[in-house]
């Protein structure tokens, strides 16, 4: 499938004026290191549902700011299924894949209508010995990823399948909690096909964890929307896990 072409649009991605400040790089920066960083900043660059923002085998330029939306990371398997490897949402970064091969290798594609704030690589690198903080501050998103990347093997290796699904739900919870939204009440923009790619279960399992939670008044599930009635009991089904591992 060719990736979608997408024309940069010419309005100015100004990091001092973002409400994402405190999930994206410039979090810690003085207001003068924001400048700067708003210089380099230059261009946003808007993503339709479904439509990629990169490819697999692309070559690595920049890392891109979620500005607005949310995206899914995948790669082709060589019987041809998709692996589903990541949910990004608005505040995360992507493209780093690319960093180390200065290739990317996964796909990025947006799962609502999205927009990211294009941060050029090699201008990213420049400033970054210039201004300390920036260093650091891209260390510490680089191993949140690490982090995240860690958590998502241990769900693989450790738990059941409604453990699986507790910890993906509760994960997304905090995630929506910091940046302001519900908690409790969110709509899912992936399909219960892809979170069973992430979270190595088959679409019938994901499924029946969804109605198990729902029966047992954990959870009650519309379509794609979420509502979290019993956090502690979601909570309690990882502690279960623990205890047994």
């Amino acid at each position: 499938m060719k990736a979608t072409a997408v024309t940069p649009t010419t309005l100015k991605a100004a990091c001092s004026q973002c409400n994402l400040r405190e999930l994206c790089l410039p979090f810690g920066l003085t207001g003068n290191e924001i400048d700067r960083l708003d210089e380099l900043v230059g261009t946003k660059r808007k993503i339709r549902r479904q439509h990629q923002l990169y490819r697999a085998g692309d070559d690595f330029e920049a890392i891109y700011a979620i500005r607005t939306g949310s995206f899914k990371t995948d790669v082709l398997l060589e019987d041809g299924r998709e692996q589903v490897t990541g949910f990004q949402m608005t505040g995360e970064i992507l493209g780093l894949d690319g960093i180390s091969s200065e290739a990317h290798s996964c796909n990025a594609t947006a799962l609502e209508d999205s927009e990211v704030c294009v941060i050029p690589f090699s201008k990213l690198e420049e400033l970054s010995r210039e201004v300390e903080s920036l260093q650091h501050q891209f260390h510490k998103v680089m191993s949140r990823e690490i982090v995240r990347d860690h958590g998502v093997m241990m769900l693989l290796g450790s738990m059941r399948a409604e453990e699986r699904l507790a910890a993906f739900l509760l994960n997304l919870s905090k995630r929506f909690m910091a940046r302001g939204y519900s908690p409790a009440e969110f709509h899912l923009r992936m399909t219960r096909d892809e979170i069973g790619s992430y979270l190595g279960l088959k679409l019938e399992t994901v499924s029946r964890a969804f109605s198990k939670f729902q029966d047992e008044g954990l959870v009650a599930v519309h379509q794609k929307h979420i509502r979290i009635i019993d956090l502690e009991g979601l909570k309690q089904l990882l502690t279960h896990c623990a205890k047994h591992t």
